[in-house]
């Protein structure tokens, strides 16, 4: 029996020694940080580098936070412009836990973390906001974009901004890390997600585009009707041009074709009266050899042609 008693405790005594080695030790891996604390406050250094750490069983606890960038995604905001102008502002931003103990002790957790965040960043944001003209918060250059020649007119009256977009969220990256260095927290990058114009501004916008858009319609409209007209014009005088020319040219053709006819005619004339000779005397023998045959008795007149060739012949 005492063997037996023995035996148990030894068994008791192993579990508990396994369970307060496990309940000792902590393993953090690649991606997390840690500090110990003991009834809520931290006890020693942050634990950093991954792998086994060990504390004190069942009096210290561990918190663990995240080592990797950690993303802050900014609420839609209604914020006026320095020249007065109300627009929508979407920001986001990355972050970083660098001092784990530090950051327990001011905020306590991630969620306390992103809350802290929301302040300072919304704050910053205004600010920049309300301290600079539209035109700076949505132009990071005076680089001229490349467009037709005809709009280089409205290029011409863009003004040149000072600042710029990207030096803004500089600028609301640099004060807001000076209000997050003794949470331990650092903010890597910070930039404007999206701008627009107000719900109640955007539709005056909007009918604004519009009209200077149909305006510049109206504009390469007339020009094209005029530039119509124009061609019909050139049509209309090379045309006319054209027919004149063919008129001309076909009045010379016909007067040499006249001159021609009429030389020829004038030839023709000198050779008439033989050839009309010729042509009376064959007609009339044609004639005899139709209408008479040996039985026929023929009367003449002596103003006859026939008679005139018959007293020839003989």
């Amino acid at each position: 029996m005492n063997m037996g008693i023995r035996n148990i405790l030894l068994i008791v005594v192993a579990v508990a020694v396994i369970a307060v080695s496990f309940s000792g030790a902590f393993v953090l891996d690649e991606t997390q940080q840690a500090i110990v604390t003991q009834f809520g406050r931290p006890v020693g250094e942050p634990r950093t580098e991954p792998g086994m750490h060990f504390k004190v069983p069942f009096i210290q606890s561990v918190q663990y936070f995240d080592k990797r960038f950690l993303e802050w995604d900014g609420d839609v905001n209604q914020v006026p412009t320095k020249d007065k102008t109300f627009i929508l502002v979407d920001t986001y931003a990355r972050w970083e836990i660098t001092d784990p103990l530090q950051f327990f002790i001011r905020l306590r957790d991630e969620r306390s973390g992103q809350s802290r965040l929301d302040d300072i960043l919304d704050g910053e944001t205004r600010n920049a906001v309300a301290g600079h003209d539209l035109l700076e918060l949505v132009r990071s250059s005076n680089r001229k974009p490349e467009v037709v020649e005809d709009y280089m007119q409205e290029l011409e009256m863009l003004e040149d901004i000072k600042v710029g977009r990207s030096k803004i969220e500089a600028q609301v990256l640099k004060r807001a890390n000076e209000r997050t260095s003794d949470l331990g927290i650092r903010i890597l990058d910070f930039r404007f997600k999206r701008m627009n114009y107000a719900e109640e501004v955007r539709d005056r916008v909007y009918e604004r585009m519009i009209s200077e858009r149909n305006r510049i319609a109206d504009q390469f409209r007339s020009e094209g009707q005029g530039e119509a007209r124009k061609i019909q014009g050139d049509k209309e005088r090379d045309l006319a041009k054209i027919q004149s020319e063919a008129i001309m040219e076909s009045e010379r053709i016909r007067g040499r074709a006249d001159s021609t006819a009429t030389a020829v005619y004038a030839r023709a004339y000198n050779r008439t009266a033989a050839s009309r000779e010729l042509y009376g005397f064959l007609k009339s023998l044609d004639v005899l050899e139709k209408s008479i045959d040996t039985q026929s008795t023929v009367i003449l007149s002596t103003e006859s042609e026939l008679y005139r060739y018959l007293k020839k012949m003989n």
